[in-house]
C-alpha cells in the first residue's frame, strides 16, 4: 500500500506514519514544518519505504509523484496557538492545499482521499453530543474562524469533488486528541495542564472550568484513521472520530494534578472568544462502519502522555 501523508511530521501525522509502517505501507510525507517537527519522523528517514519532502502543499509540484492508494490531508495547524499565529497559512492549507491534493488525486488516479477535518466545524454546538448530521454554530469572523471556517470550506470542496468527479473522498471529523509528540506549548488543554503540573506552576483553567471536552488517545485515533482509509465502500462518508467520554475541564485539571503528584494550584483565567461550552462526539457511525471505538481510557492515556512529557520536555 502506497500512502501520501500531507502534514505527516505533525503530532497525529507522525503517529499515523508509525502505525502504517507496521502495516507494511510505503509512505511519502510532505510537510513544510511550520508546526510539524522533523524530529517526529527522524527514526523513519533512512528507511527505503519512507520518503520525506520538506515543502508546503500550496506550492509543491505534485506532478512529480506517482499514484497513491491512499492520501491523508493532515496539513494544517491544529492547535489554537498555532492557527491563530499562522491564520493566513491555515486558511490557505485548507483551501488551496485541499484543492491541489484533490486535483492530484484526479490526475494521478490515486484511489482514496481522507480529509482530516475537525470537531471545530460544529463551533459552539447547540446539539449534544454532536452527530455528523449537525450543521454547526460557527462565528465566521471570530478568533477561531481561520481554522473553523477553512475546515468547513475544505469539507465542502472535498464533497463536491466527490459528487462531480466521483472520486473516493472521505471526511474524518477529528475530536480532541492527545499523546506523545504533542508540542509542550501548543495551547491545547492536555499539554498545558501536564506541563504546568510537572513544573509546579499554577494550572490555568479558562472560564468556569465547567465546559466539557472529550479526549481520545492518539493510538486510538490513528487506528481509526487507518480503518477509515482501508475499509471498502465508504466514498463520500463523513465520520466523527473521537472519544465519547466527556469530562469537565476543571475535572481534567484535577486528574492531571493527581497523576503527576503535583502540588500546583488551580487558577481561573478569562475564557477565549467563541470557546465551545460542550464538545463530545456521537461515534455511532464509526462503530457501525469501521467497527471502531476508543480502547484506551483517559487515565491510562494520560499516564502515557505524562511519561512522554517528562522524558522529552523536562
Amino acid at each position: 500500500m502506497k500512502v501520501l501523508i500531507a502534514g505527516g511530521a505533525g503530532f497525529i501525522g507522525s503517529n499515523l506514519c508509525d502505525y502504517l509502517i507496521q502495516k507494511q505501507a510505503s509512505i511519502t510525507v510532505i510537510d513544510n514544518l511550520i508546526t510539524g517537527q522533523k524530529n517526529n519522523i527522524k527514526h523513519l528517514l533512512d528507511r527505503c519505504d519512507f520518503q520525506f519532502i520538506e515543502d508546503g502543499i500550496c506550492h509543491y509540484n505534485f506532478s512529480t509523484l506517482k499514484p497513491f492508494d491512499l492520501i491523508y490531508h493532515l496539513a494544517s495547524p491544529a492547535s489554537p496557538i498555532q492557527y491563530k499565529k499562522h491564520a493566513i497559512e491555515t486558511l490557505r492549507a485548507n483551501s488551496i492545499g485541499t484543492e491541489k491534493l484533490l486535483e492530484f488525486q484526479i490526475r494521478s488516479k490515486s484511489k482514496t482521499f481522507i480529509l482530516a477535518s475537525t470537531s471545530e466545524v460544529y463551533g459552539d454546538p447547540l446539539i449534544h453530543p454532536q452527530p455528523e448530521s449537525y450543521w454547526g454554530n460557527v462565528n465566521p469572523v471570530g478568533i477561531r474562524a481561520c481554522y473553523d471556517e477553512s475546515k468547513r470550506y475544505a469539507e465542502a470542496l472535498a464533497i463536491n469533488y466527490h459528487r462531480k468527479y466521483h472520486v473516493d473522498v472521505r471526511i474524518a471529523r477529528i475530536f480532541n486528541t492527545y499523546g506523545p509528540r504533542m508540542e509542550k506549548n501548543d495551547g491545547r488543554v492536555v499539554s498545558n495542564f501536564i506541563m504546568q503540573a510537572l513544573l509546579q506552576q499554577p494550572i490555568t483553567v479558562y472560564g468556569t472550568g465547567k465546559q466539557t471536552r472529550s479526549f481520545c488517545y492518539v493510538d486510538d485515533m490513528v487506528k481509526a484513521l487507518y480503518l477509515f482509509g482501508s475499509t471498502n465502500n465508504l466514498a463520500g462518508q463523513i465520520i466523527n472520530l473521537g472519544n465519547p467520554e466527556e469530562k469537565k475541564i476543571r475535572e481534567l485539571a484535577l486528574i492531571i494534578r493527581e497523576l503527576t503528584n503535583s502540588t500546583a494550584t488551580i487558577v481561573g483565567e478569562p475564557i477565549d472568544g467563541d470557546d465551545p461550552k460542550q464538545r463530545c462526539p456521537d461515534i455511532g457511525k464509526a462503530k457501525k462502519l469501521l467497527n471502531w471505538s476508543p480502547q484506551i481510557g483517559l487515565k491510562d492515556g494520560l499516564k502515557k502522555a505524562i511519561s512522554y512529557f517528562k522524558e522529552n520536555y523536562l
